[in-house]
């Protein structure tokens, strides 16, 4: 097996694992852990993971005047991006969040046009038109009846608040990544939003009762903390050694469509006209935004 073919499994098994945490987070909130009970566990288990990870990474000082930029990537990448996607799932839907925070890339271009002056052509505007007209959609017209989905309008709110709080870490991550290892930075991150986001989640985690919980169940939260937070990392850095970003950033299209037949094959979700219209405007729209700077690149 060559290294490309290497390469795009991994990035393929990056994108199977995001796709089935969609169903497999959902499927023990909340009836076994909160969300944000959930996130502590997540946040603070990939802390641990980083940090004896990085043993074997370059050791690096932080520079002073990049530790506020490193608060604020892990405010927004670990903390509020990951506390608005979990209470989000717990409210909508698999399919719904899977489809929502596709529009990351429209909202990181949208802001690159305000802070570095990023061109904005007719094409990218009907881009970014496409994308939230399909995300306007689902908030008000994908409404449906069910009983662990209790409120689909606000779910998918929270999800546009997610890939936003997503799209200003990308923005703000971009210059660090330039100057320090990639595991010298998660490890950070993720300590710093352990302490962020112990006072809003450390009571729903200690409401758990561990010791009740199902087998299946702590396997599930073990997929969550070790593949969502940790494996995917380490298979998108094996899939960029060898592949071009812009054919990372292909596979943003198949995360969706991995994730809706995930949820439908088990059950735990479905489709309907509005979803496949929504889902249509939004890939669309991604297509459009990003396709024009690949080209340019």
């Amino acid at each position: 097996m060559n290294k490309r073919t290497l390469a795009l499994l991994a990035a393929f098994g990056a994108s199977l694992i995001y796709a089935l945490n969609h169903t497999i987070a959902k499927g023990i909130m909340p009836t076994y852990i909160k969300p944000f009970g959930f996130i502590f566990l997540r946040v603070t288990g990939a802390t641990l993971l980083f940090w004896i990870i990085s043993i074997w990474a370059p050791k690096e000082k932080i520079a002073k005047s990049d530790w506020l930029r490193i608060i604020a990537c892990s405010l927004f990448g670990m903390a509020i991006n990951m506390l608005m996607f979990f209470k989000g799932l717990e409210l909508s839907t698999p399919i719904n969040s899977s489809v929502m925070i596709t529009i990351s890339p429209i909202l990181v271009f949208i802001l690159s046009a305000f802070l570095i002056g990023e061109k904005i052509t007719w094409l990218r505007a009907l881009g970014i038109a496409l994308g939230f007209a399909g995300a306007l959609g689902l908030i008000l017209f994908g409404k449906e009846t069910r009983a662990d989905a209790p409120n689909i309008p606000l779910g998918n709110i929270l999800f546009i608040i997610n890939a936003s709080s997503y799209a200003v870490y990308l923005v703000l991550v971009k210059p660090l990544t330039a100057k320090y290892h990639s595991f010298t930075l998660m490890k950070w991150f993720f300590l710093i939003a352990v302490f962020i986001n112990f006072p809003i989640t450390i009571s729903e985690f200690t409401e758990v009762e561990w010791q009740a919980l199902p087998v299946q169940v702590i396997w599930k939260m073990a997929y969550v903390v070790v593949g969502t937070t940790v494996l995917t990392y380490l298979l998108n850095i094996l899939a960029l050694r060898e592949l071009k970003a812009s054919t990372i950033g292909a596979f943003i299209y198949l995360q969706p469509l991995l994730a809706i037949i995930y949820a439908i094959a088990v059950g735990a979700d479905s489709l309907n006209l509005v979803k496949v219209v929504a889902s249509i405007l939004v890939f669309l729209g991604v297509y459009l935004v990003t396709r024009q700077v690949e080209k340019k690149v």
